[in-house]
């Protein structure tokens, strides 16, 4: 039986299946702090899992949408009115998309970011141990938006709490608020999402109350992850049109001995130690 702490919390199904059901065939699951991060950062899982009825995405998005931009039809909307039509267009998303679930926990960021509020961080293993998802995607550490890190750290948190046979296979770290390109390519992950563009801007483009409040999101995402792919390589042809790049955090769900500033100061070492190489050999 699923217990969460909020009691404003949505699970919504688009299909009209129960809510064990809808996590029980969750294959790939994406955690992210506001309504849209979803379908900026995890559109590979959407893929994966689209028309495909062994496998099936779903998501969680930890706050409650208020405190957004505004502008345009929304330049005088409340906080209450912004928290409403968001989760509205976080459900038009899903059934876009075609979603097994997708779990509105509306927590305040202020909550998000508190590292001594704990709900957050156990609603996100009691979904995660209910649906027990092959693939997680969440914002990348290195994300300059407080509130991303702030859900990726509960994310890891959460999957550091869960036995062993309920944790996925493999956790990325994706694009959002800073991309990865400055990583190496060695440590990239370099998810191919190609296909369905017209899924992929209708997803982003469902968004309406943040596109017309002021922010481009749609064209800018669709414009990083085609640069992502003609950029990924300097001496190849692309192999790929469209692609998001994620950094690995399975190592930190798996051993939760390893210290996470250390961790991320090791792909930030990398870097410096390919940009001073390269210096090094040409100066």
């Amino acid at each position: 039986m699923l217990q969460l702490n909020n009691p404003g919390t949505e699970l919504f199904v688009t299909d009209g299946t129960s809510v064990d059901n809808a996590l029980a065939r969750t294959t790939h699951m994406a955690i992210g702090a506001h309504a849209d991060d979803l379908e900026i950062m995890a559109y590979h899982g959407i893929l994966e899992c689209l028309g495909n009825n062994e496998k099936w995405f779903s998501g969680v998005i930890a706050t409650d949408g208020a405190g957004s931009p505004r502008d345009d039809l929304y330049a005088d909307y409340s906080d209450e009115d912004m928290q409403r039509v968001r989760r509205v267009e976080q459900k038009k998303a899903a059934m876009v998309g075609e979603y097994s679930l997708v779990a509105l926990l509306d927590y305040p960021s202020s909550e998000v970011k508190d590292p001594a509020n704990e709900e957050v961080t156990e609603d996100i293993r009691e979904l995660v141990e209910q649906a027990r998802a092959r693939i997680i995607y969440t914002h990348n550490l290195a994300d300059k938006h407080d509130t991303h890190v702030a859900v990726a750290l509960r994310t890891i948190q959460a999957l550091r709490a869960l036995p062993e046979a309920a944790r996925p296979q493999s956790v990325y770290g994706c694009e959002v608020w800073r991309d990865l390109d400055w990583m190496v390519d060695e440590d990239k992950v370099a998810l191919d999402v190609s296909a369905h563009e017209n899924l992929a801007a209708a997803l982003t483009g469902v968004f309406d109350s943040q596109i017309c409040g002021g922010k481009g999101y749609d064209l800018a995402t669709m414009g990083r992850r085609r640069a992502n792919a003609t950029y990924y390589a300097t001496h190849g042809v692309d192999v790929a049109t469209s692609m998001i790049f994620a950094m690995d955090l399975t190592p930190l769900m798996a051993d939760p001995s390893l210290d996470i500033n250390a961790y991320m100061g090791e792909y930030i070492s990398q870097f410096a130690k390919d940009v001073f190489d390269r210096l090094q050999k040409l100066l």
